[in-house]
């Protein structure tokens, strides 16, 4: 006979952990501590600092094994897609730009390396980049093309056995703490990745400022003036457009568990903060508009989770497609992004400090719903799959 729960949480009404597996709650559990005691207590100082300690930070990241954790071998644990997924989850409820170093280190620079790079290319950067001992970054996006990245500048010739790479790339995420960028340019022989290391002559990285948005993380511009690079440093294994796009739809991925940690740290911020706030001689939380809120949020949370499942568990049967990525990522951000919002103003005008984490997720939430597919290609994306009909242009 079925038993009903003892009681329920209120962070996870529908009990949607329980669709996890044991090895599954322990990753999550395990990050969930990490955060909770390595960047929490320090994350509303670096974001209203624009601070983030990529070098401290990133050996940690390694030694909790959550660096490039989905790939195999080279130092990688070779995690499942949802167990990647709930680590994502955990790490983004902390902070939008701790997730976002995660995905750019394993989902990006790390998975083009194992996806396309020689052994050669594999043994020298997989396992320092696993440790945590090297950081990387991911050159794809320009200052004049973002969501069309087939008319890219940035531009790599043959000089002689050489390549001499000429442009600039923008909004990198590591950039100017990464000790090697994987950079994708036109060729004569069409789109080719580029690994550019740290001190190359004629490659500089500066950083962003003025960020309203991901300021607990390092945001930059590269620049590229004739580097010479030599031959093995192009990516062998892939050339077009194929290369860069199937690392980001891993990383897109890594997004649409990551905002449903953030949605949850929003919600349960409001739900704690409403039993505790006293106007009028009793708590907020018993007022109807508050509980109206809550509620919206607790069901948008809960449908977000169970989204998150449903496409970790395609991933690891081999029968995820691009739209289901395109899918979780367009519902799931937006849905964290009207649940931060909401969150706020339960809080009030307390609401606008680093003292409670909606306003800063929001914030975040903000370039999230941008980067690595605007909500409108995603649209794009799933309205060609349901109607065979591509409309890009």
């Amino acid at each position: 006979m079925a038993t009903t729960p003892d009681r329920l949480d209120p962070a996870d009404l529908l009990a949607v952990g329980e669709l996890l597996t044991d090895e599954e709650r322990l990753i999550r559990d395990t990050v969930r501590r990490f955060t909770d005691e390595r960047i929490r207590p320090q994350i509303g100082d670096w974001f209203e600092r624009g601070h983030f300690p990529a070098r401290e930070i990133a050996p940690e990241l390694g030694a909790l094994g959550v660096l490039g954790m989905h790939l195999d071998s080279y130092g990688c644990t070779g995690s499942t897609a949802t167990e990647y997924g709930v680590a994502c989850m955990e790490l983004e409820a902390a902070d939008s730009g701790l997730r976002s170093f995660v995905s750019v280190q394993g989902s990006l620079a790390m998975r083009s390396i194992h996806a396309f790079g020689s052994e050669e290319q594999k043994q020298q950067w997989l396992p320092e980049l696993a440790a945590g001992r090297a950081i990387g970054c991911f050159g794809l996006t320009e200052p004049d093309f973002g969501s069309d990245p087939a008319n890219m500048r940035t531009r790599a010739r043959r000089k002689g056995d050489d390549w001499v790479l000429s442009g600039s790339k923008m909004w990198i995420t590591n950039g100017s703490v990464s000790d090697v960028a994987v950079v994708w340019a036109q060729t004569d022989e069409g789109v080719r990745g580029f690994l550019v290391p740290r001190g190359a002559k004629g490659f500089t990285a500066t950083d962003v400022h003025g960020k309203l948005s991901l300021r607990a993380s390092v945001t930059s511009e590269l620049a590229f003036d004739e580097v010479l690079l030599p031959a093995d440093a192009m990516l062998p294994g892939v050339r077009g457009l194929r290369g860069p796009l199937s690392s980001l739809n891993e990383a897109r991925y890594g997004i649409l568990w990551g905002t449903v940690g953030a949605a949850r740290d929003c919600y349960t911020a409001a739900l704690d903060y409403a039993k505790t706030r006293i106007q009028f001689d009793r708590p907020i939380a018993g007022f109807q508009l508050t509980q109206q809120k809550l509620v919206e949020m607790m069901l948008e949370v809960e449908k977000a989770y169970l989204v998150a499942v449903r496409i970790g568990r395609l991933k690891d049967e081999g029968r995820s497609l691009p739209a289901h990525v395109s899918f979780g990522k367009l519902n799931n951000v937006r849905t964290a992004l009207e649940i931060a919002r909401s969150a706020r103003t339960v809080l009030g005008a307390n609401g606008i400090t680093t003292a409670y984490s909606p306003l800063r997720h929001a914030n975040n939430l903000e370039s999230v719903l941008t980067y690595e597919g605007t909500s409108e290609i995603h649209t794009l994306v799933l309205g060609e799959a349901i109607t065979g009909e591509a409309a890009y242009r």
